[in-house]
């Protein structure tokens, strides 16, 4: 008879070949935690490969996925519990799980040629070297095959429904409805029935071996989080990216066209758009990187709300485009999630590498704002503020992600879209007085007229212009004054900024900095620290070009002030090239985020007295979140 343990939170990482299904099985035990209630984070982490070599190290595919009953910001530092379909997945994973921590091995993969794949001289689940762990070694490939007895499958096509075996061992340790998950087999092998019916019997076959194995001795509960009310899903970051983008062209009075090169890990936005034909939106996979700008760049002209995204390298070649954008002066959201570099790089990992490229990527003076969005579900929202801006600025928007938001997800509260503030466009129908370059006052936008109206046919292009009728000109005081009212444009977006996203005081010993998806773990670590009554303090940026004002009035009121940030150190220098401070540097380029205890090692030094204000006091007294 089994005991129940309750438990605030659990980290629990999937690890396994690259054709294990170990993304399948940590997707589907994230909706499970999710039907729960509790609060989730995951960190898909898989190799660049298709089908890397069975068996090998770099081949290995992995999962994390951070549950609990409280609110959590990040996917976990270490694993509670690590799975493991092989030899490679323990040896590439092995270091990150916590001391007593629960280890579920598949006995049946740890073979001699498996071993030796691995760099193992002796089978580790027998010489004693994994005795500060909880072993459970379950020859779960066996066990597989036993209970697809009987049915017409291949030996291969049995073998592929392991991961389901493992799904149902810890839906029963973690005390999971069994019966809602094969209902949801079921309906995503409803093509190929005999497949569902097979993954069924091995997820009950892995459930029932939980209940009735002697070694596992107690069931795991997480109770529900406590969320605002409201309907709540799961969404990964590039879902909500290209929901805000329907959203905002729906705010806008504008439909969505987009135009896109398949590229890591920005594919999926194409994908999500696809399946908004029925709102308007229109898609086109390009032949390239160039033919996608170009295509965005045309539809911005026509009148549409145009849209492109990639990676880095796809970026690379978009650039002249992207000039020629900032020329004409032409709505065109860019969508960047950044990936490993330089060159092909870490195609499926993540770093925030590219600020430099948004910011200076282009020649000539050719600035553009620069949005970051900070979480899966936050990527919502920074797409419909592009899409704002880009329209309202009459200028093209990067919008920055990366390979952690992307793949990430999170649960999302569905937004009330009769709260979603309209900024509906108008474009010039009268034709007197109308000339090409001739700005609002306020915002320093030219009129958007869609081509064909009459009296007011236009020229524009990647030749420099007067700065009123729009004809071509080579006058040097006119170039000069082009660029200038450019630049100003762009810095005229900080007028409409909202307030910077500060956790803590606005003075004190260190300020941590930082953009995108470092938000979760530098949330953390502030929140712990100032739990021990450190007096630090957290300004997260959304937007990276123009800085946001709310940061000159406070970096100047700490003793110390550290970027946190993904790359070499992009932001902090332009930071310090802005405000002419020492500013310090946490940074990582290794393909993965930050852990929660590598950001609170690099500040604890910088720490040096207990937080006296009230507001700190009480941040003090609150428990520390995860």
């Amino acid at each position: 008879m089994s005991k129940t343990q309750e438990l605030d939170r659990v980290v629990i990482r999937f690890a396994g070949d690259s054709g294990d299904g170990m993304q399948l099985t940590g997707t589907e035990f994230t909706k499970a935690a999710a039907e729960a209630g509790n609060d989730i984070s995951t960190f898909p982490d898989f190799p660049a490969e298709i089908r890397a070599p069975a068996g090998s190290l770099f081949g290995v595919s992995g999962f994390q996925l951070h549950f609990s009953a409280s609110e959590i910001y990040t996917p976990g530092d270490a694993p509670d519990v690590l799975v493991v379909m092989n030899p490679a997945a323990l040896k590439t994973n092995l270091k990150d799980l916590v001391d007593g921590g629960v280890l579920i091995a598949n006995a049946g993969a740890f073979i001699e040629a498996n071993l030796k794949k691995a760099g193992y001289t002796a089978n580790p689940l027998e010489d004693g070297s994994l005795s500060k762990y909880r072993v459970h070694a379950v020859d779960i490939s066996h066990l597989t095959v036993s209970a697809l007895d009987g049915t017409t499958l291949s030996t291969k096509e049995k073998g592929r429904t392991k991961n389901f075996f493992a799904l149902g061992l810890v839906f029963w340790m973690y005390g999971r409805d069994p019966e809602t998950e094969i209902r949801r087999i079921l309906t995503q092998f409803q093509k190929r029935p005999e497949l569902g019916e097979a993954n069924v019997k091995v997820f009950k076959a892995g459930y029932h071996y939980g209940e009735t194995a002697e070694v596992f001795q107690t069931v795991y509960k997480v109770p529900p989080a406590k969320f605002a009310p409201g309907v709540y899903r799961n969404i990964t970051g590039n879902e909500a990216l290209a929901m805000g983008l329907v959203a905002g062209a729906h705010l806008a009075g504008k439909t969505v066209f987009y135009a896109g090169y398949p590229i890591t890990p920005a594919s999926t936005i194409l994908h999500s758009l696809a399946k908004f034909k029925n709102y308007g939106v229109m898609t086109l996979q390009a032949e390239d990187e160039i033919a996608a700008m170009g295509a965005a760049l045309g539809a911005a002209y026509g009148g549409s709300l145009a849209v492109t995204a990639s990676s880095g390298p796809g970026i690379a070649l978009k650039q002249e485009g992207i000039g020629l954008g900032v020329m004409t002066e032409l709505p065109v959201v860019i969508v960047n999630v950044q990936r490993g570099g330089p060159s092909t790089g870490l195609p499926t990992k993540t770093e925030q590498s590219d600020l430099f490229q948004a910011i200076y990527g282009r020649n000539g003076e050719a600035p553009v704002p620069v949005i970051a969005a900070k979480s899966p579900g936050d990527s919502f929202y920074a797409a419909v503020e592009a899409v704002k801006i880009a329209t309202q600025h009459m200028v093209p928007v990067f919008l920055l992600s990366d390979g952690y938001i992307a793949n990430g997800s999170e649960p999302w509260p569905l937004p009330d879209v009769s709260k979603l503030q309209r900024f509906e466009v108008t474009h010039r129908t009268e034709a007197q007085d109308y000339f090409v370059y001739q700005r609002n006052q306020e915002t320093l936008a030219r009129e958007w007229v869609v081509p064909g109206t009459p009296g007011l046919e236009h020229r524009i292009g990647g030749i420099e212009k007067d700065f009123l009728t729009g004809n071509i000109s080579y006058e040097p005081g006119n170039h000069e004054r082009q660029v200038k009212v450019r630049a100003e444009k762009v810095e005229r977006v900080a007028r409409s900024l909202g307030e910077l996203d500060l956790r803590g005081e606005t003075s004190g010993d260190v300020l941590l900095i930082g953009w995108g998806g470092t938000f979760g773990s530098l949330r953390q670590a502030t929140e712990e620290l100032r739990g021990q009554g450190r007096r630090v303090s957290h300004a997260h940026l959304r937007w990276l070009s123009p800085l946001e004002p709310g940061l000159e009035k406070i970096i100047g009121n700490f003793r110390h002030v550290m970027v946190a940030e993904l790359n070499t150190g992009q932001l902090r220098t332009i930071l310090r090239a802005k405000f002419l401070i020492d500013i310090k540097g946490l940074n990582k380029v290794q393909g993965q985020p930050f852990k929660v205890r590598e950001v609170i090692a690099a500040l604890e030094p910088l720490c040096e007295s207990k937080a006296t204000s009230t507001a700190a006091t009480t941040a003090a007294a609150a428990p520390a979140q995860a």
